[in-house]
């Protein structure tokens, strides 16, 4: 450690005595408006000036008088203090702000993984924010944010941006098609929509994201599936297809139940194939409400949440895809 570095070090404490002695120019007075004894005044006084290596202050009858070699380092002591009690101010307000409440829509199948995530990395910095959770359909969530019941909105499709929402693609992630373990197409290592055209076809129900998905790649393949069973959640679409009811696409099930077949689960089980279509993801984004300033101005806790989302959600995202993606 430098000598200039052990001075400052030994005069950061005296900074605010310093500074109210120049001010009231009397060692009672200051020692009085501190909260502290004169003595601890005093061997301040002494303290800096021997660190300083020069007198800051001599006394003037009762009171006392900067010296020159003061009067030019006070300015600068103030400044400090001024900066510091800045920074505290943002500090505490930065505080104050994330303690307010973030309401978000999300569609179901983000529950798991994706929002917990975010939320985790936002609460370690902001630990106090607390959050209101919706989830539902896709069409759902966008009315919520749309109406102003939510202030964000996790879907897939990622909402078009208009002059009232405002939208960015977070992560891409790909479809799977979903068959028993003992399906004709279980062991194959890619399979085209063609194949299941006469299979039962267990999909989500309408206003889902994951049935305008599915919809574009059965036009894309040019016939419409035979659904057997509409669902409104994709834990019983992966449910039903592990017992043999049919057949579904849907996004990695990573570690879902009925990915390993026991004989304690019955025949119960499933696979995923990689389907062979350029329409077979995916992508979700994040939506907002674009607002006016004023007093509809975006609450500064959703803005910090939205802007750590978009920094650091697509890293953050990136290895959950993976590990769910096998």
């Amino acid at each position: 450690m430098d000598i200039e570095h052990k001075q400052l070090v030994q005069l950061l404490p005296l900074l605010p005595i310093l500074s109210e002695l120049g001010r009231t120019q009397h060692v009672t007075e200051t020692a009085e408006l501190l909260g502290v004894p004169q003595s601890t005044v005093s061997r301040a006084l002494a303290r800096a000036s021997a660190v300083v290596g020069t007198e800051l202050l001599v006394r003037d009858g009762r009171g006392v008088r900067l010296t020159p070699a003061a009067k030019a380092l006070l300015p600068y002591i103030d400044a400090a203090l001024d900066e510091f009690r800045t920074g505290l101010d943002l500090v505490r307000h930065e505080s104050e702000v994330v303690r307010g409440r973030i309401a978000v829509a999300f569609q179901h199948t983000f529950g798991e993984g994706t929002l917990p995530l975010l939320i985790s990395a936002f609460r370690s910095r902001h630990p106090q924010t607390a959050f209101d959770l919706s989830q539902g359909a896709r069409d759902g969530c966008l009315a919520e944010l749309a109406g102003g019941t939510a202030d964000l909105a996790l879907t897939a499709p990622v909402a078009p941006a208009s002059r009232s929402i405002g939208s960015a693609a977070l992560y891409r992630e790909p479809l799977r098609l979903v068959v028993h373990h003992e399906h004709r197409l279980a062991g194959r290592k890619t399979a085209q929509l063609a194949e299941i055209r006469q299979d039962p076809f267990v999909a989500m129900g309408a206003g889902f994201g994951m049935r305008s998905l599915t919809d574009a790649l059965f036009r894309e393949a040019g016939f419409r599936p035979r659904i057997a069973f509409e669902s409104q959640d994709s834990h019983t679409v992966r449910g039903l297809v592990s017992a043999g009811l049919g057949v579904s696409i849907l996004p990695p099930g990573g570690l879902a139940p009925g990915r390993t077949v026991s004989p304690l689960t019955g025949n119960l089980g499933w696979v995923e194939v990689p389907l062979e279509s350029g329409l077979a993801f995916r992508e979700i984004g994040l939506a907002w409400r674009e607002r006016r300033g004023g007093q509809e101005a975006e609450p500064d806790q959703v803005r910090l949440f939205r802007e750590m989302v978009l920094a650091d959600g697509p890293a953050l995202l990136a290895g959950l895809v993976r590990a769910r993606s096998g």
